[in-house]
């Protein structure tokens, strides 16, 4: 089995030290698994509107651009909020 370094912040070890019943290493593995598997599930647009049923292709073309471009600016603000969340949450965790 091969092995690998990695460098983590410091206040990520902190909180790893505090959780000692976790195999990190397991977690890392676990990590870098499920990473490469969607790595090799990414699937281009036009492979995805090819696979579809005609009925379905049909009506996501009908979808006018405005719409996909408000669909996506919703997704976006809702993630800045989600981020900004979590960041919260781990500052108040380390007072």
């Amino acid at each position: 089995m091969a092995h690998v370094t990695l460098s983590i912040p410091d206040e990520l070890y902190e909180e790893m030290k505090k959780h000692p019943e976790i195999k990190w290493s397991e977690a890392a593995r676990e990590g870098i698994k499920k990473q490469i598997s969607q790595l090799g599930g990414v699937v281009s647009g036009k492979d995805l509107l090819r696979n579809l049923d005609p009925e379905t292709r049909e009506a996501i073309l009908k979808i006018p651009d405005s719409e996909w471009v408000k669909g996506y600016k919703k997704i976006k603000e809702s993630e800045k909020r989600r981020l900004r969340s979590l960041t919260q949450a781990l500052r108040s965790r380390r007072k």
